[in-house]
């Protein structure tokens, strides 16, 4: 049940990266990808590390999920802006 904790929170935060300037690697698709597996690849780290079951959810499981949402957008940020600039 975390991990469609996980999921949904990552796509909850995708939908504000209409206020962000699209250079994300493979544009809103790219930004959907990597909140989706920023937050499902950081929430689980987080949740086996805290030594919890992936069937035990309350509401730290969703607030986990938002910092790995942001290191996969930056991470799909960046690669957007470097490619970008070797494009140029």
């Amino acid at each position: 049940m975390a991990l469609v904790v996980f999921f949904i929170m990552g796509i909850a935060l995708w939908h504000f990266t209409v206020f962000v300037p699209d250079r994300f690697w493979q544009g809103i698709v790219g930004a959907f990808l990597g909140a989706v597996l920023g937050s499902v690849i950081f929430g689980l780290i987080v949740q086996e590390a805290s030594g919890k079951d992936l069937g035990d959810t309350d509401l730290s499981t969703a607030l986990i999920a938002i910092p790995g949402t942001l290191i996969g957008l930056g991470i799909v940020y960046a690669i957007g802006m470097r490619s970008e600039e070797h494009a140029a």
